[in-house]
């Protein structure tokens, strides 16, 4: 009765903070025991905004629903803010995680979000409307997630980058 409770409070939390999740991948992993196997769920969720905000959490039970409330509760810890620029990224970035290396390029208006499972579901859940991506290591989706947002994570928005410069945005964007 507790754990539907807890599940419910965490799904509401999310609903009032206007996050969206996004499950990457769903692993069962078995115990052998005297009295048999028993069964344990590992998932891995990212939510987002839509608004720049992104997050990936790690959530381990013996039911496929609380590791996913398990993990959705880890991601809501992990929200990174991410500048976006049109509906796309400022500029080419490049993250690594473990094996896992990505490569994320700004693209032009309409062309989508052109990347693969785990990357996709980040880049959504972020609210990136337009970019070219690509998976170049491990497809491990723990390391594709992880990598992903240390690339987007390392993105500066224009703003950003005259402020440390020191001069101003006509300035940076005319030369």
């Amino acid at each position: 009765m507790a754990r539907q409770e807890r599940e419910r409070d965490s799904t509401r939390a999310a609903e009032e903070s206007g996050l969206k999740e996004k499950l990457v991948s769903l692993n069962r992993v078995a115990k052998v025991t005297k009295g048999g196997r028993t069964f344990s769920f590992a998932a891995v969720v990212v939510v987002g905004d839509g608004k720049g905000q992104v997050g990936h959490g790690l959530g381990k039970a013996r039911e496929v629903s609380e590791a996913i409330a398990k993990a959705v509760k880890d991601a809501e810890k992990n929200l990174v803010k991410v500048p976006i620029l049109n509906g796309t990224i400022p500029h080419e970035a490049h993250g690594k995680y473990d094996a896992g290396r990505v490569l994320i390029k700004p693209a032009a208006h309409g062309t989508g979000v052109i990347a693969g499972g785990a990357m996709r579901a980040v880049l959504e859940a972020a609210g990136v409307h337009d970019v070219l991506a690509k998976s170049q290591g491990s497809s491990n989706p723990h390391n594709v997630v992880k990598a992903t947002i240390a690339a987007l994570t390392s993105l500066r928005s224009p703003v950003e980058v005259a402020r440390q410069r020191g001069i101003s945005m006509e300035k940076l964007f005319n030369g």
